[in-house]
Order: structure tokens, then C-alpha cells, then sequence
């Protein structure tokens, strides 16, 4: 059924917009403004795609765009889903194996985190280099579906270390600064307490958030290379004696939208003339 699913989708798309993206982009919580830097933007509603579901966050716009940077052509996700929302684990990683579909041979998904690692402040951006899957969820549970890849998928590469490489590379080549860390997805959607967070820094995070794990697990298992970047909006539970809300999450990931905007600019610019997309 899924695979049925799938096709529908594409279907739909495709007589939108016959384009051949070799570049998934997810775009997290405040960093959806990223779509001002696509050119020659075609934007579908989630609601008009079949199969997929609405956005209830604030700060997930809830489209799918096309369009090019550099000359690359892009498909970007402005909003995902999350189990909190009461979605299925297929629900959530749906857009994940149409971009597959579509043609897609490299995502970079992006997050808006809490801080465990005592040198990331809101607004760092942070190169996740691994991740601590403490959801209880994952996508790949019930039938394998066989023709996406196979039944058990090494994760000892998750996050394509190419793929990051360009990505601190283009940092630095624009004047920016990115740092490196371990992501941990908890399901939420309540924030953490400061005695989990005590737990999950012992445990080897310096991040946490409550999406993206589930898109990269089912990335990896349809044989995308995957990378991800973190935008660090609040210091996690205990780390600061403040109060945590989503407003002041969605707030500092727009500030550091005009820095993390440069990078993957100019990382999709490198990326092309590479080869890889």
C-alpha cells in the first residue's frame, strides 16, 4: 500500500511540475524563509498533494517547493511532521521516499534543537555528525518494503561525511561558523526535564529535538546520502535556569536564518561543481 502511495504522489507532482531534483532540502522549524533563495519557484500546498498531511506547528509553513539555486534544481520541504502531531511513522517519512522517487540522490535536512554541549548557544549551527535514536519510534517497523531498500540497513554511516564536509567547507569559505555534534530525538512534544537532559548528556548528546531521526533513518534505507544541520534556539533543560517555549525556538532560528542561508547557498554551489548534484 505504501508503495501505491508513493506513486500517487509522484503522479501528482509530476504533472505539477516535471522536474528532476537530484537535492532533497527539509526545512525545520523558523528556517522555512529559506525558500526567498529558491529562484523560479513552482510551491505546492501539502494539502493538494496526495497523502500528505498537514502541518500544525507554527513555524512549518506546510509546502513543497521546486525550484533552482545556483542552476541546481531543488525540491524543499517547508515544514515536515512529527509522531507528537499523531502521525503514523509512514505519514512522516512519506515526502522522505517520494523525494527518492523524484529522483533525489542527497537530502540535507535541517532542525531547530535544544543545547546540551556547554559551548553550543542559541543560534549556533551545528554539522550533525550522528545521532541517539531515544524516540521509541521507528520508520522502518512492519513489512520491509523491499523495493526502497533492504530489511536491516547499516547505520554506521548515517550522515554522509562528504556531504558534511562541503558543508563546514562552505561555511567557512563565507565567513560563518559551524560547529559539529550528536543529535538525540526524543518523541515530546513536551520539552525535556533537566534530569533527562543530565541522562542524555552522559549518553553522548549535544543536541536534542523531537523530528528528523525518522527522515534520515528512511533516507538511509532508500540508499540517499543524507546530511543535516542543527540550529540551536534554546538552551536545554537545566543548562540555564530560563524557561523554554516554542516562540522563543522559532524566534532565534529566523535570526540565524541569514547565516545558515549563505551556508547552504553556498554549499549547493560546491555540491554542483563537484558532481554531486
Amino acid at each position: 500500500m505504501s508503495l501505491t502511495k508513493i506513486n500517487e504522489s509522484l503522479v501528482y507532482l509530476k504533472s505539477i511540475h516535471p522536474s528532476n531534483p537530484k537535492l532533497g532540502i527539509v526545512l525545520g522549524s523558523g528556517l522555512g524563509i529559506y525558500v526567498d533563495h529558491i529562484e523560479q519557484k513552482t510551491i505546492i500546498p501539502y494539502k493538494d498533494i496526495p497523502h500528505f498531511k498537514k502541518t500544525s506547528v507554527e513555524g512549518h509553513a506546510g509546502a513543497l517547493i521546486f525550484g533552482k539555486v545556483h542552476g541546481v534544481e531543488v525540491v524543499a520541504l517547508q515544514g515536515r511532521f512529527h509522531p507528537y502531531e499523531g502521525h503514523t511513522m509512514e505519514e512522516i517519512v512519506h515526502p522522505i521516499r517520494v523525494f527518492k522517487a523524484l529522483g533525489v540522490q542527497s537530502v540535507i535536512l535541517t532542525n531547530a534543537s535544544g543545547g546540551i554541549n556547554a559551548d553550543f548557544h542559541p543560534g549556533d549551527l551545528v554539522a550533525i555528525s550522528d545521532h541517539i535514536n531515544l524516540s521509541g519510534k521507528n520508520p522502518l517497523v512492519g513489512p520491509n518494503l523491499n523495493e526502497i531498500g533492504v530489511r536491516f540497513p547499516d547505520m554506521s554511516e548515517a550522515y554522509n561525511e562528504e556531504l558534511r564536509e562541503v558543508i563546514i567547507a562552505s561555511a567557512k569559505k563565507v565567513g560563518a561558523t559551524i560547529k559539529a555534534g550528536v543529535y538525540c530525538s526524543v518523541l515530546g512534544p513536551s520539552y525535556e526535564t533537566p534530569a533527562e537532559i543530565r541522562m542524555l548528556k552522559i549518553l553522548g548528546a549535544d543536541l536534542v529535538g523531537m523530528s528528523t531521526v525518522p527522515e534520515v533513518i528512511a533516507a538511509h534505507h532508500a540508499g540517499l546520502k543524507v546530511a543535516a544541520v542543527a540550529c540551536v534556539t534554546n538552551y536545554a533543560a537545566g543548562i540555564k535556569k530560563e524557561k523554554l517555549s516554542h516562540d522563543d525556538v522559532k524566534k532565534v532560528a529566523e535570526k540565524a536564518m541569514l547565516g545558515f542561508a549563505n551556508i547552504l547557498t553556498e554549499t549547493i554551489l560546491e555540491l554542483k561543481k563537484r558532481g554531486l548534484v
